[in-house]
Order: structure tokens, then sequence, then C-alpha cells
């Protein structure tokens, strides 16, 4: 990290497990749970709030290592952690935000709006199943990849794509890659770094030990 002249932090849901939010693919995920025939318990987005991982990436910010962060989740924990807008492509969307179906602007479902200034509809953000990605979002997270040196994909599976294919654009332009996720996943041989522990027991103290080496020099 120290050496890095362009680095991207890709999340999925496994950041947001230590806040008490549910991942997919995890021992207790959504889908492993449905699969076995269990309920899946929901919470609420509205009292979950961002844990060490997600602070340690807004460390990354304020030291000046984050050249940008691309997430799967809708949980808006990034935002809500200190993350600049500017900073961050939600692949998916957010759940606090509805999104115009003409020109894709943004706004908060708190403004109780549903037509956006260009005159296009405002729905949901949220990207189901089956609906394209943001469009600029999704060119700005290749843009960042393609330009990398280095790509931190924190607490996800990389296997729902097209979100998952980014890392592999990284790759090919030639940066290292390092993951830290519990759940196997299909880039694991081609990583530089493999972590399978817990994203609190790895991504802040890396950042912090960062930090120091910053000062120090």
């Amino acid at each position: 990290m120290r050496e890095s002249k362009h680095l991207v932090v890709f999340t999925g849901a496994g950041i947001s497990t230590e806040s008490g939010l549910p991942d997919f693919r995890g021992p207790d995920g959504i889908w492993t749970r449905q699969a076995k025939g269990l309920s899946t318990p929901v919470r609420s987005f509205d009292t979950v709030e961002p844990n060490a991982g997600h602070m340690a990436i807004v460390e990354l910010q304020k030291l000046g290592k984050l050249a940008f962060l691309i997430s799967q989740n809708v949980d808006s924990l990034h935002l809500k952690s200190g993350i600049r807008p500017d900073l961050l492509a939600e692949l998916h969307g957010n759940v606090t935000k509805l999104r115009c179906t003409r020109c894709e602007t943004e706004v908060d479902k708190s403004a109780a709006l549903d037509r956006c200034s260009c005159g296009g509809k405002l729905v949901s953000s949220v990207v189901d199943f089956g609906q394209s990605l943001p469009q600029k979002a999704l060119a700005d997270s290749y843009w960042h990849s393609e330009r990398c040196d280095l790509f931190i994909v924190v607490g996800s599976s990389l296997v729902v794509t097209p979100a998952a294919d980014v890392p592999r654009a990284a790759l090919e332009s030639g940066a290292r890659l390092v993951i830290i996720n519990q759940g196997e996943t299909p880039f694991d041989r081609l990583a530089h770094l493999r972590f399978w522990e817990g994203i609190g027991e790895v991504l802040p103290p890396a950042v912090a030990q960062l930090k120091g080496l910053m000062k120090a020099s």
C-alpha cells in the first residue's frame, strides 16, 4: 500500500457482516441458509453502523492513498463512514437513493421526488437480478481498475457478474491483487496475497501499519 500510486478497493457483502448484516455465500449467509431450508433474518439498514473495516478504508482516504472504492453493497455504510461520493461507485445501488432512468442522477429518497430535473422518472437505485448496472458507476470502476497498481478485494466472493469482472481488468493491466475473504473466490490462484481471516483482523491493522510507515518516512 505504501508503494502504490493508484490503489483501488473493491468491497462486497462480507465487509458489512461485522456490522450485523448477513452476507450471501458465507457459512451463515442468506443464500447458504436458504439452500438449507433455514429462515433468513432481516436486519434494518437504518440500525447498522460502519465497522472497523469500513473505517480502515476511510483512513486510506485520509492518508491520500485511496484512488477509488468500488462496492457491490447497497447498505450505504461507506457513505455513512465518511467516504467521499466522488471516490465511490456503488455498482448495485444504494437503499437510501433514487436514480433517474434517463440521466442516472441520484437523489436521496428523503427528498420525496418522483421526477428528476431532466424530466426523467426517479426509481429505486438498487439493482435487482437481471437489471443493468448504472453505466457511469461501471465505467468509472473499469477506468480506475485499468489504471491501478494495487487492487484490494474486501469481503466479496467475486462471482456476481458483471461487477466481479472488474478485478480481471485490474490484473490484465498489471495490478497486484490482494483478496481478503473467508470464502473461496475464482481469483484465489491469481492473487498476489490471499487472506482467509476476518476483515477486521487484517485490514485495520494493515492500514495502521501503513500510517506508521508514512509518518516515519
